[in-house]
């Protein structure tokens, strides 16, 4: 299993650290703290990438709307369509009323 490659004990103590976090506001502090300018905004474009690879937007208006590089929207669409589930996971719980319109034809 591909989540076998990152388990170690400094993961789960960086993953139960970020659990810990109660509200947005300590999320920004501890990301803040955590990541530099640049990190954070890769991570923030990799989530915003498989949100829209889930509407089913084109490569180029991805690129256009995130300035992802298509190396970049490759790999997240890779982890979306055959990954561990993450993306999934994250994004069917922050947007549920468009995992209700998947498959749904109008």
């Amino acid at each position: 299993m591909q989540i076998d490659k990152i388990r170690g004990h400094q993961t789960e103590q960086l993953f139960k650290a970020i659990l810990e976090l109660k509200d947005l506001d300590e999320c920004y502090k501890f990301f803040d703290d955590l990541c530099t300018i640049s990190e954070l905004q890769s991570l923030t474009q990799r989530l915003e990438v498989a949100q829209m690879l889930k509407q089913r937007k084109t490569y180029d208006t991805i690129q256009h709307e995130t300035g992802a590089s298509t190396a970049t929207i490759s790999r997240v669409r890779r982890c979306v369509d055959y990954g561990s589930g993450g993306y999934n996971i994250v994004l069917d719980r922050l947007y549920p009323e468009e995992k209700e319109s998947e498959g749904k034809t109008e």
